[in-house]
C-alpha cells in the first residue's frame, strides 16, 4: 500500500521506524495509530480514538475499513507464522535497506508494510 502511494524506500524506512515522526500527514498518523492499536492493544480502544479519526472527516464505515483491514491482515500474518509458509509476495523486489528494514520491525502492525487487499 505504502508503495503503491509513491513513497520512497528511504520514506518507507523512516515509517518503519517511526510512523508518528515520519513526515506523514497527520490523518494518516491517527489511522496508523488505531490499526497498530487494533493490533496490540484492541482492548485499549476507546471512543476518544474513533472521534480522533471522525474528527479528520472520516466515516464511520472508513473506521470500520481500517479496523478490519489490520486485523485482517493480522490474522493472515499469524496464520502464515504458524504454519511457516511465506506469502506469495515475499519474491518482490525491494532495495536491500527496505527489506533489512521490514524484516528487523518486530512487531510493528502489518498494515504498515502492506494492505491487506
Amino acid at each position: 500500500m505504502l508503495r503503491k502511494n509513491s513513497f520512497s524506500a528511504k520514506q518507507l524506512i523512516a515509517i518503519i521506524a517511526d510512523y508518528r515522526n515520519a513526515g506523514l500527514d497527520p490523518q494518516d498518523v491517527a489511522v496508523m495509530a488505531l490499526a497498530e492499536k487494533v493490533i496490540l492493544d484492541q482492548h485499549g480502544i476507546t471512543q476518544d480514538d474513533i472521534n480522533g479519526l471522525l474528527a479528520y472527516g472520516l466515516k464511520d464505515d472508513e473506521v470500520l475499513d481500517i479496523v478490519l483491514t489490520a486485523a485482517a491482515r493480522s490474522f493472515y500474518t499469524k496464520v502464515l507464522d504458524a504454519l511457516g509458509t511465506e506469502s506469495d509476495d515475499v519474491g518482490m523486489e525491494l532495495e536491500p535497506e527496505l527489506e533489512a528494514a521490514i524484516m528487523n520491525v518486530g512487531s510493528l502492525p502489518e498494515v504498515c508494510i502492506k494492505s491487506a487487499g
